[in-house]
Protein backbone atom coordinates (compact mmCIF):
# COMPACT_ATOMS: atom_id res chain seq x y z
CA UNK A 1 0.00 0.00 0.00
CA UNK A 2 2.89 2.60 0.86
CA UNK A 3 3.64 2.48 -3.14
CA UNK A 4 -0.08 2.52 -4.37
CA UNK A 5 -0.97 5.36 -6.13
CA UNK A 6 2.78 6.66 -5.50
CA UNK A 7 3.96 9.01 -8.29
CA UNK A 8 7.38 7.87 -8.65
CA UNK A 9 6.65 4.17 -8.39
CA UNK A 10 9.37 1.99 -10.55
CA UNK A 11 7.96 -0.03 -13.25
CA UNK A 12 9.87 -2.05 -15.61
CA UNK A 13 8.46 -4.70 -18.40
CA UNK A 14 8.96 -8.68 -17.94
CA UNK A 15 10.00 -10.69 -21.20
CA UNK A 16 6.15 -11.56 -21.22
CA UNK A 17 5.28 -7.80 -22.15
CA UNK A 18 3.41 -7.51 -18.28
CA UNK A 19 4.33 -4.74 -16.03
CA UNK A 20 5.77 -5.31 -12.74
CA UNK A 21 6.88 -2.59 -10.47
CA UNK A 22 9.23 -2.58 -7.53
CA UNK A 23 6.15 -3.24 -5.18
CA UNK A 24 5.40 -6.73 -6.71
CA UNK A 25 9.21 -7.64 -6.15
CA UNK A 26 9.12 -6.16 -2.56
CA UNK A 27 5.98 -7.91 -1.67
CA UNK A 28 7.54 -11.18 -2.87
CA UNK A 29 10.82 -10.83 -1.12
CA UNK A 30 9.20 -9.91 2.21
CA UNK A 31 7.01 -13.06 1.86
CA UNK A 32 9.70 -15.47 0.53
CA UNK A 33 11.50 -14.27 3.76
CA UNK A 34 8.61 -14.95 6.30
CA UNK A 35 7.92 -17.84 5.16
CA UNK A 36 11.35 -19.11 4.87
CA UNK A 37 12.05 -18.40 8.33
CA UNK A 38 9.17 -20.27 9.61
CA UNK A 39 9.05 -23.14 7.41
CA UNK A 40 12.71 -23.42 6.47
CA UNK A 41 12.18 -27.15 5.03
CA UNK A 42 9.21 -25.58 2.82
CA UNK A 43 10.05 -24.46 -0.66
CA UNK A 44 8.73 -21.31 -1.63
CA UNK A 45 8.06 -20.08 -5.13
CA UNK A 46 6.36 -17.37 -7.03
CA UNK A 47 5.99 -14.78 -10.46
CA UNK A 48 8.42 -12.69 -9.84
CA UNK A 49 11.24 -14.76 -8.73
CA UNK A 50 10.16 -18.23 -9.69
CA UNK A 51 11.10 -21.79 -8.52
CA UNK A 52 8.87 -23.73 -10.85
CA UNK A 53 9.61 -25.18 -14.19
CA UNK A 54 7.11 -25.31 -17.16
CA UNK A 55 3.84 -24.94 -14.83
CA UNK A 56 4.84 -28.03 -12.44
CA UNK A 57 4.59 -27.91 -8.54
CA UNK A 58 7.08 -30.39 -7.43
CA UNK A 59 5.64 -32.39 -4.32
CA UNK A 60 6.11 -32.34 -1.02
CA UNK A 61 5.17 -28.71 0.79
CA UNK A 62 5.70 -25.58 -1.28
CA UNK A 63 4.37 -22.33 -1.25
CA UNK A 64 3.41 -20.45 -4.04
CA UNK A 65 3.05 -16.63 -3.75
CA UNK A 66 1.56 -13.69 -6.47
CA UNK A 67 2.67 -10.83 -4.39
CA UNK A 68 0.35 -8.19 -7.01
CA UNK A 69 -2.36 -10.31 -8.88
CA UNK A 70 -3.49 -6.98 -10.55
CA UNK A 71 -0.48 -5.40 -11.38
CA UNK A 72 -2.27 -3.35 -14.40
CA UNK A 73 -4.22 -2.32 -11.99
CA UNK A 74 -2.06 -1.31 -9.60
CA UNK A 75 0.07 0.73 -11.41
CA UNK A 76 -3.23 2.90 -13.00
CA UNK A 77 -4.66 3.41 -9.58
CA UNK A 78 -7.18 1.04 -9.69
CA UNK A 79 -7.61 -0.69 -6.43
CA UNK A 80 -8.63 -3.92 -7.50
CA UNK A 81 -5.59 -6.41 -6.84
CA UNK A 82 -4.18 -9.14 -4.26
CA UNK A 83 -2.01 -10.29 -2.72
CA UNK A 84 -2.17 -14.23 -3.42
CA UNK A 85 -0.14 -17.04 -1.02
CA UNK A 86 -1.09 -20.76 -0.86
CA UNK A 87 0.69 -23.72 0.17
CA UNK A 88 0.35 -26.67 -2.07
CA UNK A 89 0.69 -30.31 -0.07
CA UNK A 90 1.69 -33.39 -2.15
CA UNK A 91 -0.16 -31.03 -5.36
CA UNK A 92 -3.13 -30.11 -3.57
CA UNK A 93 -3.76 -26.76 -2.78
CA UNK A 94 -4.55 -26.96 1.43
CA UNK A 95 -4.39 -23.07 2.49
CA UNK A 96 -5.55 -20.05 0.39
CA UNK A 97 -5.31 -16.42 1.44
CA UNK A 98 -5.91 -13.30 -0.60
CA UNK A 99 -5.22 -10.04 0.82
CA UNK A 100 -7.21 -6.80 -1.34
CA UNK A 101 -5.57 -3.72 1.38
CA UNK A 102 -6.86 -1.21 -0.81
CA UNK A 103 -10.37 -2.82 -1.28
CA UNK A 104 -9.95 -3.55 2.94
CA UNK A 105 -10.97 -7.18 2.15
CA UNK A 106 -9.31 -10.27 3.08
CA UNK A 107 -10.72 -13.81 2.19
CA UNK A 108 -8.81 -17.28 3.56
CA UNK A 109 -9.73 -21.40 4.02
CA UNK A 110 -7.79 -24.49 4.97
CA UNK A 111 -9.44 -27.68 3.52
CA UNK A 112 -11.79 -28.70 6.14
CA UNK A 113 -11.78 -25.24 7.89
CA UNK A 114 -14.25 -23.51 5.69
CA UNK A 115 -14.20 -20.34 3.69
CA UNK A 116 -13.65 -17.14 5.66
CA UNK A 117 -14.00 -13.35 4.54
CA UNK A 118 -13.45 -10.25 6.79
CA UNK A 119 -12.93 -6.69 6.21
CA UNK A 120 -11.21 -3.68 7.41
CA UNK A 121 -12.67 -0.35 6.63
CA UNK A 122 -12.89 2.71 7.71
CA UNK A 123 -10.32 2.03 10.88
CA UNK A 124 -12.24 -0.78 11.83
CA UNK A 125 -11.85 -4.83 11.44
CA UNK A 126 -14.99 -6.81 11.67
CA UNK A 127 -15.13 -10.20 12.90
CA UNK A 128 -14.17 -13.47 10.38
CA UNK A 129 -17.45 -14.15 8.80
CA UNK A 130 -17.98 -17.66 6.79
CA UNK A 131 -18.91 -17.68 3.28
CA UNK A 132 -20.89 -19.61 1.03
CA UNK A 133 -21.53 -19.68 -2.91
CA UNK A 134 -24.78 -18.80 -4.32
CA UNK A 135 -27.73 -21.73 -4.53
CA UNK A 136 -28.64 -20.42 -8.62
CA UNK A 137 -28.98 -23.45 -10.48
CA UNK A 138 -30.12 -22.45 -13.79
CA UNK A 139 -27.54 -20.19 -16.42
CA UNK A 140 -30.36 -18.15 -17.22
CA UNK A 141 -30.23 -16.36 -13.27
CA UNK A 142 -26.51 -16.09 -12.95
CA UNK A 143 -23.89 -13.69 -12.74
CA UNK A 144 -21.04 -14.26 -14.95
CA UNK A 145 -17.27 -12.17 -14.15
CA UNK A 146 -14.39 -12.71 -16.53
CA UNK A 147 -11.50 -10.13 -16.88
CA UNK A 148 -11.63 -9.65 -20.91
CA UNK A 149 -11.66 -11.70 -24.31
CA UNK A 150 -7.68 -11.54 -24.47
CA UNK A 151 -6.47 -15.73 -24.78
CA UNK A 152 -10.39 -16.54 -25.55
CA UNK A 153 -9.69 -17.65 -28.88
CA UNK A 154 -6.95 -19.95 -27.73
CA UNK A 155 -9.94 -21.89 -25.76
CA UNK A 156 -13.63 -21.16 -27.02
CA UNK A 157 -15.16 -18.08 -28.47
CA UNK A 158 -17.97 -19.36 -29.13
CA UNK A 159 -18.74 -20.75 -26.06
CA UNK A 160 -18.04 -17.91 -24.26
CA UNK A 161 -20.44 -15.39 -26.14
CA UNK A 162 -22.70 -18.44 -25.37
CA UNK A 163 -22.42 -17.69 -22.00
CA UNK A 164 -22.43 -14.28 -21.95
CA UNK A 165 -25.89 -14.16 -24.36
CA UNK A 166 -27.28 -17.03 -22.10
CA UNK A 167 -26.60 -15.40 -18.26
CA UNK A 168 -28.47 -13.21 -16.53
CA UNK A 169 -25.74 -10.49 -16.03
CA UNK A 170 -22.07 -10.22 -16.87
CA UNK A 171 -19.44 -8.37 -15.55
CA UNK A 172 -15.66 -7.89 -15.65
CA UNK A 173 -14.57 -7.56 -12.00
CA UNK A 174 -11.10 -9.30 -13.40
CA UNK A 175 -8.69 -11.13 -11.79
CA UNK A 176 -8.91 -12.97 -8.16
CA UNK A 177 -12.01 -10.51 -7.57
CA UNK A 178 -14.27 -12.98 -9.79
CA UNK A 179 -13.37 -16.02 -7.94
CA UNK A 180 -13.91 -14.35 -4.35
CA UNK A 181 -17.76 -12.67 -5.69
CA UNK A 182 -18.45 -16.32 -6.44
CA UNK A 183 -16.95 -17.81 -3.05
CA UNK A 184 -19.11 -15.17 -1.20
CA UNK A 185 -22.23 -15.95 -3.40
CA UNK A 186 -22.12 -12.55 -5.57
CA UNK A 187 -21.29 -14.01 -8.58
CA UNK A 188 -22.24 -17.59 -9.72
CA UNK A 189 -19.94 -18.39 -12.89
CA UNK A 190 -15.99 -17.11 -13.39
CA UNK A 191 -13.81 -18.31 -16.19
CA UNK A 192 -9.93 -16.86 -17.85
CA UNK A 193 -8.69 -18.84 -20.50
CA UNK A 194 -5.05 -18.49 -19.27
CA UNK A 195 -3.92 -18.74 -15.77
CA UNK A 196 -0.91 -19.75 -14.10
CA UNK A 197 -0.24 -21.33 -11.17
CA UNK A 198 0.03 -18.20 -9.09
CA UNK A 199 -2.64 -17.08 -10.28
CA UNK A 200 -5.17 -20.10 -9.33
CA UNK A 201 -3.61 -21.28 -6.15
CA UNK A 202 -4.89 -19.67 -3.37
CA UNK A 203 -8.25 -19.22 -4.58
CA UNK A 204 -8.59 -23.10 -5.30
CA UNK A 205 -9.26 -23.69 -1.06
CA UNK A 206 -11.64 -20.87 -1.15
CA UNK A 207 -14.01 -21.51 -3.59
CA UNK A 208 -13.90 -25.57 -2.70
CA UNK A 209 -14.17 -24.59 0.94
CA UNK A 210 -17.01 -22.15 0.24
CA UNK A 211 -18.87 -24.87 -1.43
CA UNK A 212 -17.86 -23.91 -5.21
CA UNK A 213 -15.86 -26.54 -7.51
CA UNK A 214 -13.21 -25.34 -9.85
CA UNK A 215 -11.10 -27.07 -12.47
CA UNK A 216 -9.73 -26.47 -16.00
CA UNK A 217 -12.16 -26.26 -19.31
CA UNK A 218 -10.87 -30.03 -19.73
CA UNK A 219 -12.29 -31.41 -16.38
CA UNK A 220 -8.77 -31.60 -14.53
CA UNK A 221 -7.44 -30.05 -11.54
CA UNK A 222 -7.22 -25.82 -12.09
CA UNK A 223 -3.96 -25.35 -10.54
CA UNK A 224 -1.67 -26.96 -13.53
CA UNK A 225 -4.48 -26.11 -16.32
CA UNK A 226 -3.58 -22.47 -17.70
CA UNK A 227 -6.27 -21.63 -17.39
CA UNK A 228 -10.09 -22.22 -15.02
CA UNK A 229 -13.38 -22.35 -14.69
CA UNK A 230 -15.55 -21.83 -11.59
CA UNK A 231 -19.08 -22.00 -10.87
CA UNK A 232 -21.00 -22.25 -7.51
CA UNK A 233 -21.26 -26.48 -8.08
CA UNK A 234 -24.90 -26.29 -9.32
CA UNK A 235 -23.89 -24.91 -12.78
CA UNK A 236 -20.53 -26.36 -13.41
CA UNK A 237 -21.93 -29.06 -15.76
CA UNK A 238 -23.83 -27.09 -18.02
CA UNK A 239 -20.93 -24.24 -17.97
CA UNK A 240 -18.61 -26.99 -18.90
CA UNK A 241 -20.70 -28.19 -22.32
CA UNK A 242 -20.99 -24.71 -23.15
CA UNK A 243 -17.08 -24.16 -22.98
CA UNK A 244 -17.12 -27.94 -24.79
CA UNK A 245 -17.99 -26.72 -27.89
Amino acid sequence: MARFLADDLRIETKPDLTPVTEADQAVERDLRDTITRARPADLVVGEEYGGIENGNVPPGRVWIIDPIDGTKNYVRGVPVWATLIALIQDGQPVVGVVSAPALGRRWWASSGGGAWAQTHLRGEISAPRRIHVSSVAEVADASFSYSDRVGWNRRTETGLDELISLAWRTRAYSDFYSYMLLSEGAVDIAAEPELSAWDIAALIPIITEAGGRVTGFDGGPALVANGAMATNGLLHDEVSRLFAN
